[in-house]
């Protein structure tokens, strides 16, 4: 691990990565705890998941906005790049079946009432 020894460069790119990498790492944590705690009163520990989760989510946006805003030149020349790459059929059925999976997973709470 290298440590940069230049006190006067700050690289935004870099921080505004990690950053969205570690609230994007509440996220799930927060939302199992959500889940867990539902239908307990608004106790402490639940009023504190769910603010944990609401910030997450909040820095999550943020920082995923001037994560595009700082790297929308690459990110367009990555896109146009690929436009002639065709996606594998390994690839499509891992994404189908993803879908499928998340799909039938949380379709029970169409049929609550």
């Amino acid at each position: 691990m290298t440590i940069n020894t230049n006190k006067n460069s700050f690289n935004k790119r870099a921080f505004i990565s990690v950053a969205l990498f570690v609230s994007g790492l509440f996220l799930p944590i927060s939302g199992i705890m959500n889940h867990k705690l539902q239908y307990e009163s608004l106790t402490r520990e639940r009023h504190f998941w769910m603010s944990v989760h609401n910030m997450a989510a909040i820095l999550f946006v943020l920082f995923t906005i001037l994560h595009l805003t700082y790297n929308w030149r690459v990110l367009i020349k990555y896109a146009k790049k690929i436009k002639g790459i065709s996606i594998s059929k390994e690839a499509l059925m891992a994404f189908l079946l993803v879908i499928l999976i998340v799909f039938l997973f949380s379709s029970h709470a169409l049929h609550a009432g």
